[in-house]
């Protein structure tokens, strides 16, 4: 049988909350919006270009997203010295362009793991705790969060049309 992407239960937005548990509820509506952008699909239809030469498929979004929480959250925000999850220097966009119909269940419990680990870390830290990605730049836990969203966001947009190409599915 061939594994299927799940259905996702988008998370309720806090419509009237603590500056923490707003940032926490629209990173997490995000996520569960990328997740159901795919679900239902197959692995083959997950790994659809969106037009060629471009390599930006459903899976590919899936797996950089993964990427990129661990990046900013576990790696320059907390210094965690932890092995690349897709991207390497010889390859920075392994996450686009290694995306394989055959690992899609493996990548979607990769960025469900990923995102619960990076919530953990990050869990009691506070958000005006500063950090240096390179000299001469400053950012905070906050920053990370509002960025995340906007990446997110931003994605969450190609993923409405990647699936709209795909079948036809349109919505929020």
């Amino acid at each position: 049988m061939t594994w299927i992407a799940p259905p996702v239960e988008r998370r309720e937005l806090p419509t009237v909350a603590g500056e923490r548990e707003m940032l926490q509820g629209w990173l997490d509506f995000h996520r569960d919006t990328l997740l159901a952008k795919c679900a239902g699909l197959t692995p083959d239809q997950l790994v659809e270009a969106s037009a060629s030469p471009s390599t930006l498929t459903l899976l590919g979004l899936v797996r950089h997203m993964a990427y990129v929480e661990r990046v900013w959250f576990r790696v320059r925000f907390l210094g965690q010295r932890i092995g690349d999850l897709y991207c390497t220097e010889d390859n920075p966009d392994a996450d686009f362009q290694d995306a394989d119909p055959a690992g899609a269940e493996r990548d979607f419990a990769a960025f469900r793991a990923e995102t619960a680990a990076c919530d953990k870390a990050v869990a009691d830290r506070g958000l005006d705790e500063t950090f240096s990605p390179r000299p001469g730049r400053t950012l905070s836990l906050r920053w990370i969060y509002v960025h995340m969203v906007e990446e997110y966001a931003r994605h969450n947009g190609h993923a409405d049309l990647l699936r709209e190409r795909i079948d036809g599915v349109t919505g929020s």
